[in-house]
């Protein structure tokens, strides 16, 4: 009896013009969250593609020319690694972070910072030093998507890429800290300090 009494009266509550109204607010809510989202998410994985990396100039003309050349481009295996997936992280919260870092590039591009080869140039040591400080700090990551140490077959490779290997494994080195300019060209170095080109 107390259970019917309970369902008719929230039955009774739920016909209220005011409560039909906090549902279709929510509904709509609701409905224009997953659509805010998957906009979200569909724009954000547009601007992961190789066409949109390549869109401007600076970088069609340049980096890209140059990683066409790479083993990162074309390989016996024939996987190609894309743009993305060296320079933009997996996990959505990086993801986010990178997007808002990458917005210095498009100010370079509007600004007109970088948009000559020359002006490209004065500033790639300065734009590598920060893609190679962000790798270090994230342990180079967006390498360890496909390579990783514990997957190697060391004795598949030199005996010194499997010697250095094997220190940096020991060492906790990551895979920047040894393979700067494995998909572009090095900056000009000259002048740096630390450098041990």
């Amino acid at each position: 009896m107390a259970k019917e009494f309970f369902v008719k009266r929230y039955w009774k509550m739920l016909k209220r013009p005011v409560s039909v109204a906090f549902g279709l607010i929510l509904l709509f809510g609701f409905g224009a969250g997953i659509i805010f989202w998957g906009g979200l998410h569909t724009g954000l994985e547009m601007t992961n593609t190789e066409e949109f990396c390549i869109g401007c100039h600076e970088m069609r003309d340049n980096v890209y020319e140059e990683y066409k050349t790479t083993v990162h481009y074309s390989n016996a295996s024939g996987v190609r690694a894309e743009c993305s997936d060296c320079h933009v992280p997996q996990e959505w919260g990086p993801k986010m972070v990178r997007k808002i870092q990458a917005s210095k590039e498009l100010w370079g591009k509007i600004a007109g910072t970088i948009d000559t080869r020359e002006k490209f140039l004065d500033h790639r040591l300065e734009m590598a030093s920060r893609e190679w400080a962000r790798m270090k700090e994230n342990d180079s990551q967006e390498c360890r998507n496909c390579h990783n140490f514990e997957f190697m077959d060391y004795s598949m490779q030199s005996n010194r890429a499997m010697d250095i290997h094997y220190q940096a494994q020991k060492n906790g080195d990551t895979c920047i800290d040894c393979h700067k300019g494995i998909a572009h060209e090095l900056p000009d170095m000259s002048g740096v300090a630390d450098w041990e080109g």
